[in-house]
């Protein structure tokens, strides 16, 4: 299992929101690399960088946002995950020629599901994950802001085909809360998802969203046979509610 320390990106700084809403904003840090290179010297698997404004369709803060995150490249060796805002293939190229190791795509692939297939394609599954940020069982898209036709399962059964192999859970209800993750939705995506599936076309699934303590940790780390892979941590490590050397010993254990 595999931990993720989140930063999120809001006109160049390091910020949390509660359930993805723009006004209610907490800034943790003027200088997001700093951050960047505390979580890599404490050990994190991954950095998952969001830049909040691209997803809010800002583009004068959210090109801040993108001088934060070549700062962050230059400064970690760790592998970065980035999303945020990236609605096109240019897009998904101009973050990996920067040197991100793996994009996350939300509001595209609920748009054009089909595009998704051919970015996959195009880029390979190791470096493409599937963000599913979930209200009620749709798929919420654009900053979170509109929920799209589709439920997330079914989305994920349409993209699976090109042999997708992340998908990012997020419950939105539960981001920022510290109220514990909803593994039960993660678990039931990824064995729904999977059910029946050729090995091609598994794929395992990253919980965000709702983190409140190491217990949190423990659970995912239980359920890794269930088709979980790794655990996004933000507020929580934030707020000291984990720390982030014990959440590694247990993902590693």
């Amino acid at each position: 299992m595999q931990i993720y320390a989140a930063i999120d990106l809001k006109n160049g700084k390091c910020v949390r929101l509660t359930q993805g809403d723009p006004n209610a904003e907490t800034i943790y840090g003027e200088d997001p690399a700093a951050i960047a290179e505390t979580w890599e010297t404490i050990g994190t698997d991954w950095l998952h960088v969001v830049n909040l404004d691209g997803a809010f369709g800002d583009p004068a803060k959210a090109a801040k946002n993108i001088d934060a995150l070549q700062a962050i490249l230059d400064r970690v060796n760790v592998p970065v995950q980035f999303g945020g805002g990236l609605r096109s293939p240019a897009d998904v190229e101009r973050a990996l020629n920067m040197g991100v190791s793996r994009v996350v795509i939300g509001s595209m692939a609920a748009d054009r599901p089909r595009q998704m297939l051919d970015i996959l394609g195009q880029f390979g599954a190791e470096h493409i994950a599937l963000g599913l940020d979930v209200r009620a069982g749709k798929v919420a898209t654009h900053g979170w802001r509109q929920l799209a036709d589709t439920n997330a399962l079914d989305l994920v059964k349409i993209i699976q085909t090109a042999g997708l192999k992340h998908v990012i859970y997020t419950d939105i209800a539960r981001d920022g809360m510290l109220q514990g993750v909803n593994l039960a939705a993660a678990v039931a995506l990824a064995e729904a998802g999977n059910a029946a599936q050729n090995p091609a076309q598994r794929f395992k699934v990253i919980v965000s969203g709702g983190v409140a303590g190491l217990d949190d940790v423990h659970a995912v780390k239980a359920s890794e046979a269930k088709g979980l892979e790794g655990l996004i941590i933000g507020k929580a490590l934030y707020a000291g509610k984990v720390d982030l050397a014990e959440a590694m010993q247990v993902a590693h254990a």
